[in-house]
């Protein structure tokens, strides 16, 4: 199976390293950012979404109108738009722009974030919520006819679109989270099942989860795998690269005035409310470093708040890595670097090259040993 990779795209130059400068919206590094992607290879780009953040439907349009074969995978909360119009929406932007772009689900596990946009509703709730939200997403992407849908959080009467994606499946969904609640509603509705970067352990774990939840729709979702690779061209000097980058790390949080802190790996409190995290923070509390080359320092700084373990060595070592979680069940990757237009440039080059011949002698040569059933 060809393997997919997904780059990122910031509304500004910005990371755990980098503090940020000039407009929350800086066209300049979007659009640097589009061409380094687009020339690199990427598959896809992810668009994030905040609750403070700039709309990622509304950025996506514009990477959408500087680019011509890259994809685009809109990171969208449900809950706060109506389905039928998300759906819609969604549709339009499909035939704008040929087919380019995914939907990626992210129901939203801090309820102090949530809570800035008015959602009172726990995470089993948003959840709940989620799964009606898109069963009418599909079914305005599907229904030959006016449909009508009565649910606990969404009640539609001869509900219809004119616009569907061009695709018969609709617009690819990629979906977010790791509580049972989440794994439930991933199960009935995720195209590919997307998270964090953890131990092959905990990833072969995660992947069964989630096949055991599509079962019972018959339903066989992909895996994307999201991970902060560094790169250098000896072993050596990729470890003493991650360590700078830590260093980096620490001073920026420390000159805004952040707490430096490790309790949540080293006693368990302040234990963050989303279950992806916290699985970060267990593999955290394994060591820094796991298996082959899983580089845990900032999950650990930062409280394993986003996409924060790292692939560390040369590139060949760490397609090497990727090769292993790719046997597990992961064709795509979500890979993003801590200078985020320097290090894209050096996946393009480097890395995606490489692991796209990998996965092809591989598949050439032997069966695929995926995770057990």
């Amino acid at each position: 199976m060809p393997v997919e990779f997904i780059g990122y795209i910031g509304n500004h130059n910005a990371s755990e390293t980098i503090a940020r400068s000039g407009p929350i919206i800086d066209r300049s590094h979007i659009a640097a950012a589009a061409a380094i992607h687009e020339n690199g290879g990427f598959d896809r780009v992810l668009l994030a979404f905040h609750s403070t953040s700039p709309e990622s439907i509304l950025v996506s349009q514009y990477v959408a109108s500087l680019t011509r074969r890259l994809k685009l995978m809109i990171a969208h909360r449900p809950g706060f738009t109506a389905p039928t119009l998300a759906a819609r929406q969604l549709a339009t932007l499909d035939h704008l722009t040929d087919g380019r772009i995914a939907v990626h689900i992210i129901t939203g596990g801090n309820d102090q974030e949530l809570a800035q946009d008015g959602d009172r509703l726990t995470k089993d709730e948003r959840y709940a919520r989620t799964n009606e939200y898109l069963d009418i997403v599909r079914k305005e992407w599907t229904s030959e006819k006016p449909f009508d849908y009565d649910g606990k959080y969404y009640q539609v009467a001869g509900a219809f679109s004119e616009v569907r994606p061009q695709g018969p499946e609709g617009v690819p969904i990629y979906f977010g989270g790791s509580s049972d609640a989440a794994i439930a509603v991933a199960g009935r509705h995720a195209d590919i099942y997307a998270f964090w970067g953890e131990t092959q352990a905990q990833a072969a774990d995660t992947i069964n989860r989630i096949r055991a939840a599509a079962k019972p729709y018959g339903r066989s979702p992909r895996f994307s795998l999201s991970l902060r690779p560094i790169l250098a061209e000896t072993e050596e000097a990729a470890w003493a690269k991650a360590e700078r980058i830590l260093a980096r790390a620490k001073a920026l949080r420390a000159g805004a005035g952040e707490r430096l802190i490790n309790v949540n790996v080293r006693d368990g409190s302040q234990q963050p409310a989303n279950e992806g995290s916290r699985r970060l923070l267990d593999a955290a509390a394994q060591g820094a470093r796991l298996d082959k080359r899983l580089w845990t320092e900032i999950a650990a700084l930062t409280g394993a708040s986003g996409n924060s373990t790292s692939l560390v060595g040369t590139p060949d070592q760490v397609a090497e890595a990727l090769l292993d979680y790719y046997d597990l069940g992961v064709t795509t990757f979500l890979i993003r670097g801590f200078d985020p237009l320097e290090d894209a440039f050096q996946y393009g080059r480097d890395l995606i090259p490489l692991v796209r011949q990998l996965v092809a002698e591989r598949d050439n040569a032997v069966p695929r040993v995926e995770a057990a059933e």
